[in-house]
């Protein structure tokens, strides 16, 4: 398997016979039929017909839409291989990155399915029906679902009582003005946010939300508040400029309180948290547990999800964070210091400052830290690195730059937060020699 979700398959006949053809939706071992293999330089990508040899830790897909909705990628599996596949393709990436010497992969599982704490639906008309969905795979278009089991049950709940309020004339208008919907849940699923996006400048009545909400919270008792955001054109080669999304109503709280690792987080409606329910808690523990000291950094701190569990252990805990409101409320008091900046811009005042933490956590986005944080990091020469990371192809260069400063990579753990899918989350205990 390679990261992606596909399979590397050798042809045994046909244009491609000297070529390494991805397929999807197979696995290790299984002899399989595939049409339309599209060459793309040194490899070719090729749809499945049929399995004709399946391999023992095949299953059955536990969605009715899967292989045509592009969210999961892995449902085939069972779990217990999902497990195994993904620690293999992570030691292989980082291989391929040129990292030798690499610990075991510690395996971490989540509960498969319901784990998901936000969903983030597409809404479109079809037939005369309102519907929501995701798109299909591999393409930008609309792919109505009646499901989506990894899904906490109250998000798909909320989607669905969302559909209904379509269906009266006194608060249907507020649901067809939806390009998507977006729903939040604490890990009990006691409490919900929603986010309603429309590209409508004027969709309703803005007083009108407020009662669209109360009898949204008739058939959905969770819903705690709400939003409508204005979609901007980000990108849009049409405009001249382009337009951020904006806020233009809200109805009860603005956030939730979430629980975890005994901590409450408050996450603004929209803000970044973990998304799985089941094993946050496990995440913090293999990040936090045991380290203790005066300084520690929490770099691309989001909420403080680690900040907060490192203040058990250091005298100070410094938090950075580039959109850092919500972190600037609540990381407050003695030993305890928010910073809103980039990772970038911190790292350069303290190399200046010549500060030493003897911890450094950094949990960055896709993109990874890159080579100016790695080479600050190099010279700030704090005695021990946790990277926590959600790709493990920008993990493996950064981590290289790591190992040529002098760091060791001493633990390796695989986290699965993404169950059912190819995405993988990984922490990375780095030490110096």
């Amino acid at each position: 398997m390679v990261y992606g979700g596909s399979g590397l398959a050798r042809p045994t006949e046909g244009e491609h016979v000297d070529k390494a053809v991805f397929v999807p939706f197979t696995l290790p071992g299984e002899l399989v039929e595939t049409k339309s293999a599209e060459s793309k330089g040194g490899f070719a990508e090729a749809e499945l017909v049929q399995v004709m040899e399946a391999s023992n830790d095949r299953a059955t897909p536990g969605c009715a839409h899967f292989g045509e909705c592009g969210g999961c990628q892995y449902q085939h599996a069972s779990y217990k291989a999902q497990l195994e596949l993904k620690a293999a393709v992570l030691l292989e990436t980082l291989q391929r990155a040129g990292l030798a010497d690499l610990p075991e992969v510690q395996v971490h599982a989540s509960e498969p399915w319901e784990y998901r704490n936000r969903i983030r639906l597409r809404v479109a008309e079809v037939e005369g029906t309102l519907r929501v969905g995701y798109l299909r795979r591999g393409t930008n278009e609309f792919l109505p679902v009646r499901m989506c089991p990894i899904a906490a049950q109250v998000l798909w709940r909320a989607a669905t009582a969302f559909l209904q309020m379509a269906e009266t004339a006194a608060t249907g208008q507020w649901a067809r003005a939806a390009a998507e919907v977006e729903f939040f849940t604490t890990g009990d699923e006691s409490k919900l946010q929603m986010t309603v996006f429309t590209r409508q400048r004027r969709p309703a009545n803005l007083s009108g939300f407020d009662t669209f909400c109360e009898r949204l919270r008739e058939l959905l008792p969770e819903l705690a508040g709400a939003g409508v955001m204005l979609l901007g054109n980000e990108g849009s080669q049409q405009s001249r400029r382009a337009e951020r999304s904006r806020p233009i109503a809200a109805w009860q709280a603005e956030g939730l309180s979430y629980t975890a690792a005994g901590e409450k987080y408050w996450v603004s409606r929209g803000g970044f948290f973990q998304v799985n329910r089941f094993l946050v808690d496990e995440l913090v523990r293999i990040v936090t547990a045991g380290r203790r000291g005066l300084l520690a950094w929490d770099l691309y701190a989001g909420v403080g999800l680690f900040s907060r569990a490192l203040k058990t252990g250091f005298d100070e805990v410094v938090a950075v964070e580039t959109a850092g409101d919500d972190l600037a409320k609540t990381f407050k008091g003695t030993g305890r210091r928010a910073v809103a900046a980039t990772t970038v811009e911190f790292l350069r005042g303290a190399v200046v400052q010549r500060e030493r933490p003897e911890l450094v956590v950094m949990d960055p986005p896709r993109a990874g830290v890159g080579a100016e944080v790695c080479a600050l990091l190099g010279r700030v020469q704090a005695q021990e690195m946790i990277y926590v990371s959600c790709d493990p192809v920008t993990l493996g260069r950064d981590l290289k730059a790591m190992v040529d400063f002098g760091y060791r990579i001493d633990e390796l753990h695989f986290v699965d937060l993404f169950p059912q899918t190819f995405h993988q989350e990984t922490v990375v205990v780095l030490r110096r020699h």
